[in-house]
């Protein structure tokens, strides 16, 4: 069976991954690995290390390198909305103006490719799936709850999104980051048709699912 290491900046990006994963592979037996943030052991809904600054520390244990001996790909997850950040140091602009969001997140995968080093990148590359959010993972669930031009922002995405949800029989915002609520609002994405049928609304959701069909990954049912 295929496994998948995650890399996110937090536990409830790994769960939207996750459903993401589930729909485009058309089933729910995947075997992904939590690798940054780790999970709580004993409830697999609880993490107290998250946040981009950790994602991008992670390149530089080894744990990151030993990581391929454990899993065939690595998914690596983190959001723009403060790359502008010193500490990041990506900006949102350049002398044309506001980057778009495919040259933004070339930039990042940029940045990533340093921290992981030449040499190590160059020998694991096709192994390594960006997730990269402009500018946040939420954007990446507005399609679900939107048939407007709100299903392609990319700007106060989480304000946006809780707007719809207060409005839906869940009645509940995700301002809290509660994991339950992040697998009730992405669970829609774990369905295939309805991923193939909205991924192509937000732009650096597209991206992801053309990288990972870039990869010709086949998971083999154990039927």
């Amino acid at each position: 069976m295929i496994t998948f290491g995650l890399i996110t900046e937090g536990l409830t990006d790994q769960i939207v991954i996750e459903n993401i994963l589930s729909g485009y592979f058309n089933t729910n037996d995947l075997i992904v690995n939590p690798l940054q943030p780790e999970r709580d052991k004993d409830n697999e809904d609880k993490s107290d290390y998250g946040g981009w600054t950790l994602v991008f520390k992670y390149f530089q244990t080894q744990d990151f390198k030993q990581s391929f001996q454990f899993n065939d790909y690595l998914i690596i997850h983190i959001d723009t909305d403060v790359s502008e950040d010193i500490n990041y140091g990506i900006s949102h602009q350049d002398k044309n103006g506001e980057l778009s969001p495919e040259k933004l997140i070339e930039k990042v995968k940029e940045k990533f490719k340093i921290l992981i080093g030449e040499d190590f990148y160059s020998k694991y590359y096709d192994r390594i799936i960006f997730a990269i959010a402009v500018h946040s993972i939420e954007c990446w669930l507005l399609p679900l709850y939107y048939t407007d031009n709100r299903k392609q922002k990319i700007k106060n995405c989480l304000d946006t999104l809780n707007k719809a949800l207060i409005k839906t029989k869940n009645n509940f915002t995700i301002d809290a980051k509660k994991p339950e609520y992040y697998r009730i609002v992405s669970d829609p994405y774990s369905k295939h048709k309805t991923l193939i049928k909205y991924y192509r609304n937000n732009p650096s959701l597209k991206i992801f699912i053309q990288e990972i069909e870039s990869r010709n990954i086949v998971i083999q049912s154990d039927d």
